[in-house]
C-alpha cells in the first residue's frame, strides 16, 4: 500500500512539473542561478586558500648569527628548530653561501664589492631560515629561542638578531586577514543559501498557486496532507536536481576558459583543473543542495500558503 502510494506521488509530481510549463521553467532557471552561486563560491573559497597558501608559503622568520658563532652550536639549534611540531623545515645557510649570494646579488655595484674586499674577511654571519605551519606560531618560535640555553653558551650568545620582530606588524595583519577571511566565506555561504531558499520558495509558491483548485478537490475528496504535499516536494526536487546539473555543464567551459586566462595571475592554479579533480565533490554538493533547497522551499509553501 505504501508503495503504491508512493509511486503515485512520484508520478503527480512528474505530471505537476511537465505540466506547469513556464512555471516549471521559471523554477529551474531560477535555481540553475542559485545553484551557480554556489558553485561559485565554493571556487571563489579554492582561489582564495590558494592565494593565502602561496602568501603563507613566503614568510618565514631568519635567525642571523653573530660571525664568531661556531658552525656546531649552529647545527645543534638547527636540529632542535626541526623537532619542534609546529616547525616545517629549517634551512641552514653557511657565511660562505651567504657571502656567495651577496657577491651575486651585487654583481653590478663595483663599488659594494670592492669595499667588500677591502675588508679582506667575510663580514656576513651564518643563518638559519625558519617555516612554519601557520604564521601565528612564529611568536612561539622565537620565544624558544629565546629561552634555549645552548644559544647564549659559555663563550656568549651566538644570535645576532631575528628577523621576526621586523615582520611582526606583517605576519599579525596576513593571521588576521586569514581569519577575516574564513570566517566572511562562511558568511558569504550562509547568506546565499538563504537567498537561494527565499527565492525557491517564491517561484514554487506560484506553482502551487496555479494548482490552486486542484488542491481544493484533493481536499474535499479527503486527500491527507502528505499526499497533497508529494507532489509538490517531488516537482522541488526535480527542479532543484535538473538545475544542480545544468550548472554542473555551465561550469565546465566556464572554468576552462577561466584555468586558461587567469592561471599566471593567480600564481599557477587552474580552476578547470580543480573542477575536474574535485567533481564528484562538487557534483554531491550541488545535487544535494539543489534538492534540499527545492524539496524544503516546497514543503514551507505549501504548509504556510495554503494552510494544509
Amino acid at each position: 500500500m505504501l508503495s503504491t502510494s508512493l509511486k503515485r506521488v512520484l508520478a503527480a509530481g512528474a505530471k505537476s512539473f511537465v505540466r506547469s510549463g513556464v512555471v516549471s521553467f521559471a523554477t529551474v532557471l531560477i535555481m540553475t542561478v542559485t545553484m551557480i552561486i554556489i558553485g561559485s563560491l565554493v571556487f571563489l573559497s579554492a582561489m582564495l586558500d590558494n592565494t593565502l597558501t602561496v602568501i603563507k608559503d613566503k614568510v618565514d622568520v631568519n635567525v642571523y648569527f653573530v660571525t664568531s658563532a661556531d658552525e656546531a652550536d649552529i647545527l645543534s639549534v638547527q636540529r632542535k628548530l626541526e623537532a619542534l611540531p609546529n616547525v616545517v623545515r629549517v634551512t641552514y645557510t653557511s657565511r660562505e653561501d651567504a657571502l656567495t649570494s651577496f657577491r651575486e646579488r651585487y654583481s653590478n655595484d663595483q663599488l659594494t664589492l670592492q669595499a667588500l674586499d677591502e675588508l679582506g674577511d667575510n663580514p656576513l654571519g651564518a643563518s638559519l631560515a625558519v617555516k612554519a605551519h601557520d604564521p601565528s606560531e612564529y611568536e612561539g618560535i622565537v620565544k624558544f629561542l629565546s629561552d634555549d640555553p645552548s644559544v647564549s653558551p659559555a663563550s656568549g650568545p651566538i644570535i645576532d638578531r631575528i628577523n621576526y620582530y621586523q615582520n611582526k606588524t606583517v605576519i599579525d595583519r596576513l593571521t588576521a586577514a586569514i581569519d577575516t577571511t574564513e570566517r566572511a566565506g562562511l558568511g558569504i555561504v550562509l547568506l546565499f543559501a538563504l537567498a537561494s531558499l527565499i527565492i525557491a520558495f517564491t517561484t514554487v509558491r506560484l506553482a502551487i498557486y496555479t494548482a490552486r483548485d486542484e488542491i481544493a478537490v484533493m481536499r474535499l475528496v479527503g486527500a491527507s496532507n502528505m499526499y497533497i504535499r508529494g507532489p509538490f516536494i517531488v516537482a522541488g526536487v526535480m527542479s532543484g536536481v535538473l538545475a544542480a546539473l545544468l550548472a554542473l555543464l555551465f561550469f565546465y567551459p566556464a572554468t576552462y576558459w577561466a584555468g586558461t586566462s587567469l592561471s599566471a595571475w593567480l600564481g599557477g592554479f587552474n580552476l578547470f583543473s580543480y573542477y575536474l579533480d574535485h567533481f564528484p565533490l562538487i557534483f554531491l554538493l550541488l545535487v544535494v543542495s539543489g534538492l534540499t533547497i527545492g524539496a524544503l522551499a516546497s514543503f514551507l509553501a505549501v504548509r504556510r500558503y495554503l494552510k494544509v
